[in-house]
């Protein structure tokens, strides 16, 4: 069942554009760089993401959004808790981030 992983970054006000850009295109790069370990293809369905430009008040300071689509729980567990692409993605912002905030969905589940 399909499984929907919401990030939020609020990025440090010390981030120039430079950062938030490389952040960026890091981000989305992991949809071809995370592969299964067991079959080496790339397991995420589909990343979208990049700058908030909502022109309501309600981000709450965040400032980029992204939504990565796995296949099923599988996949994201492995993403979220043993993927080195990922894992060194997280690494690569240390720092660069004042706040993160994920909601892990399934459509259509209430």
């Amino acid at each position: 069942m399909t499984i929907v992983h919401i990030v939020l970054f609020q990025l440090k006000s010390t981030a120039d554009a430079t950062a938030a850009d490389d952040i960026t295109k890091y981000m989305l790069a992991l949809r071809d760089q995370c592969v299964h370990p067991d079959t080496g293809v790339p397991y995420i369905k589909s990343t979208i993401g990049g700058l908030n430009n909502s022109k309501e008040p309600l981000s709450g300071g965040l400032t980029h959004a992204f939504v990565v689509e796995f296949e099923n729980e599988q996949d994201r567990d492995y993403y979220v808790k043993e993927d080195p692409h990922h894992k060194a993605f997280k690494a690569s912002i240390n720092g660069k981030i004042e706040k993160v905030v994920v909601v892990d969905f399934t459509p259509g589940v209430f």
